[in-house]
């Protein structure tokens, strides 16, 4: 997929249509009063983790307590040692000792991590505004979904392998390829990643081709302009830069913003990505600002 393809997810994003290979094939909402839901957004729509950063052992879910269903209901805490399991048991999301909030499949792969560790006694609470936050054991917020206000939202994890939020009808609005507006030091966008705009009419997305673009609604704004590269991916380097590599890790393209560690990207309501400094300084954008 190359920029300027009309995809037409982000105005999708909600109802769960677009499909990265086949364009739209609708999917089963989660049902309101409980039944079992799929939701299917092929390779786009499945924030991966950095393997570094999910370092807890895969054996850490054997250790953990018994699951308690599939769901963290709106007011639930998730504390240490506690998991949700997917109605097949498949996927386990598991709160670790270590502060990680982690999701396996059942070769106890890691999936998707909060990448919080180390940060001992941490525990991740759905909120009842809808946001879902992993707190330090000292009440410091370590990571969130960024999906408030959405009362009564839910979490799944579902036996496709994805983690996802509902609102209280049913309506999806994060899963575990999506991250909200800011991309933090030392996070990766890997195929079918994206960062989306907090008023979700702007999307970063991380292509199959290797070509990372920015999208509002079906038009292509900016991108990096890396492909053909299968593999590719996007990284905030703990340096500042923000860089695309091939999948044998060969640079692509960067940002050019380094040194300046702690710099991080905003996904912008005006259509604009920037790269900030730790000090909120911009030190590179796309120029799509509206």
């Amino acid at each position: 997929m190359t920029a300027g393809l009309k995809l037409n997810f982000l105005d999708r994003i909600s109802d769960g249509s677009f499909n990265m290979k086949t364009g739209y094939s609708g999917f089963t909402r989660k049902n309101v009063c409980g039944a079992a839901a799929v939701l299917t957004f092929g390779v786009v729509m499945a924030v991966s983790a950095l393997p570094a950063v999910a370092s807890a052992t895969s054996a850490a879910p054997a250790a953990a307590r018994q699951a308690a269903g599939d769901t963290l209901q709106s007011g639930q805490t998730l504390a240490a040692g506690e998991t949700r399991r997917s109605p097949s048991g498949r996927y386990l999301l598991a709160m670790q000792p270590d502060g990680n909030l982690v999701l396996y499949n059942d070769a106890k792969q890691v999936l998707w991590s909060s990448g919080t560790a180390p940060s001992k006694g941490a525990a991740a609470v759905m909120q009842p505004d809808g946001n879902l936050v992993v707190y330090s054991a000292a009440q410091k917020p370590l990571w969130s979904s960024g999906t408030a206000p959405s009362a009564g939202a839910s979490l799944s994890v579902q036996d496709d392998g994805n983690l996802v939020i509902y609102s209280r009808y049913g309506i999806p609005v994060w899963e575990r390829k999506m991250t909200s507006a800011k991309l933090a030091a030392d996070r990766v966008l890997r195929q079918g990643d994206y960062v989306r705009s907090p008023n979700r009419r702007y999307v970063l997305l991380m292509q199959d081709d290797g070509n990372l673009v920015l999208y509002r609604g079906t038009i292509s704004l900016w991108s990096s302009k890396t492909a053909p590269s299968p593999g590719a991916f996007a990284v905030m380097q703990s340096d500042g830069n923000f860089a695309v590599y091939s999948k044998g890790e060969k640079p692509l393209w960067g940002a050019q913003t380094a040194p300046n560690p702690g710099a991080y990207l905003l996904v912008q309501d005006d259509g604009n990505a920037v790269v900030y400094s730790r000090s909120d300084k911009p030190l590179w954008s796309t120029k799509t600002a509206k």
